[in-house]
């Protein structure tokens, strides 16, 4: 190290060859949705094919996904702050093809059980996968973590164009066994993962990082701000989870002129709203600041219900979930950009770990709800029950906003 080198080039010196890190987790990040996409088309109709008169538990797999998101998340990140990022999403996509395999064996021998238990190791294999945001950020210097967690986000795009059409393709490969053929699918995606994993290169805390120790994780959660992130992210994946199970059914139940195939185009809309914005959300958070393209979202998600209450055409279908995709990845990626500035490197696995369980506990319960409120209280009021929540995002971020307005005019008063 040269006696030239500025403070912030010796910072940023473990964040050389950020852009490569960065592109494979993108390109992860598509392969992960792709699957996840063909899943959440499918596995709800797969559900309510294989149960008997009452279809409640119809969305139980979905739940049961988001429920093993939750159980694995804290292991997750804990192992990879050992093991390290490459071994541990390489076993993470391990885990997707494990998951294709059964999901299909549990198609061709009818068992809804089966299903379930397959659901739960899908969601073990995403808790890895949703932690590619946090290993581009890690990975990169400060003034680019907002675009590293959207361009890793962008690469989503990818499974509302390939995903659901891919589903749609192979969902009579094996006729008269529906659905068989897309979860053999999704087990070939996770392969091509494995493979794609073995080039990411991210190095591992040095010995002096990892003996520092850092605070302790009460200290860091009474921050504001990691408060406003848990809320963006927390309720806009909640809301979003909530709207986007429900919808396969409620155009099933409303409508008996919806086919599979409407389905799965509302959900490639919707998968594309979730991704596409990726592409300058995070110049958004740059030029406008993340408190306001969080309020933003939460709006637009409000957005979703009003559209859902007008109507259950294909359009008000098709609109509203393009809505509730929008929004989430404006609570999701400002959320995110929100939590990396509430820790050190060595306090990241914790965090990290903290965030994404609670996430992951909401969309749980998000998801377990929302087959049980589509059949005993209706659509009307799953989209109803989206207010409130949004309006609490939108509190927390003018919260943070006046506290910060408030830190700085306490700063500038006591320079001058």
């Amino acid at each position: 190290m040269t006696s030239t080198q500025t403070s912030a080039e010796r910072a940023d010196a473990p964040h050389s060859g950020y852009g490569r890190n960065v592109a494979v987790l993108a390109l992860a990040q598509g392969l992960f949705m792709t699957t996840q996409s063909m899943g959440i088309a499918t596995t709800p109709l797969a559900g309510f094919a294989l149960l008997g008169a009452d279809k409640s538990l119809a969305t139980l797999p979905i739940f049961l996904n988001h429920a093993g998101i939750m159980l694995t998340t804290i292991p997750a990140s804990l192992l990879m702050g050992r093991i390290g990022r490459r071994a541990g999403f390489t076993l993470g996509a391990l885990l997707a093809i494990v998951f294709g395999l059964l999901a299909a064996y549990a198609i061709y021998i009818q068992s809804f059980v089966v299903l379930c238990v397959s659901a739960l190791l899908q969601g073990s294999a995403a808790a890895f996968a949703w932690y590619y945001r946090f290993a581009a950020a890690d990975a990169s210097p400060t003034d680019f973590k907002p675009r590293a967690i959207s361009y890793v986000m962008a690469g989503g795009i990818a499974a509302g164009l390939v995903g659901p059409e891919i589903a749609k393709r192979t969902v009579d490969w094996f006729a008269p066994i529906t659905f068989l053929g897309v979860y053999l699918a999704i087990a070939i995606v996770g392969v091509l993962s494995t493979i794609l994993m073995q080039a990411l290169r991210i190095p591992k805390l040095t010995a002096q990082e990892a003996a520092q120790g850092g605070r302790p994780l009460g200290q860091i959660a009474r921050q504001p701000v990691f408060v406003a992130a848990l809320i963006a992210s927390m309720l806009g994946y909640g809301v979003m989870t909530l709207v986007m199970s429900s919808t396969p059914l409620a155009m099933q139940q409303l409508c008996q002129d919806f086919k599979f195939s409407d389905s799965a185009t509302v959900i490639q809309v919707h998968i594309v709203a979730m991704f596409l914005p990726s592409f300058f959300t995070g110049h958004l958070i740059q030029r406008f600041g993340v408190l306001t393209i969080v309020a933003t979202g939460a709006i637009i998600q409000l957005g979703c219900a009003v559209v859902n209450l007008m109507g259950t055409d294909f359009w008000n279908f098709l609109i509203a979930n393009a809505f509730v995709g929008l929004g989430w990845n404006f609570t999701f990626v400002g959320g995110s950009t929100l939590l990396t500035r509430t820790y050190k490197p060595v306090e990241r696995a914790k965090v990290q770990a903290c965030h994404d369980f609670l996430v992951y506990a909401t969309t749980a319960t998000a998801a377990a709800s929302a087959g049980f409120m589509q059949q005993k209280a209706g659509w009307d009021v799953i989209n109803m029950s989206s207010v409130p929540l949004m309006v609490i995002v939108v509190l927390a971020m003018t919260w943070v906003g006046h506290l910060q307005r408030r830190e700085r005019a306490q700063a500038g008063a006591g320079a001058a």
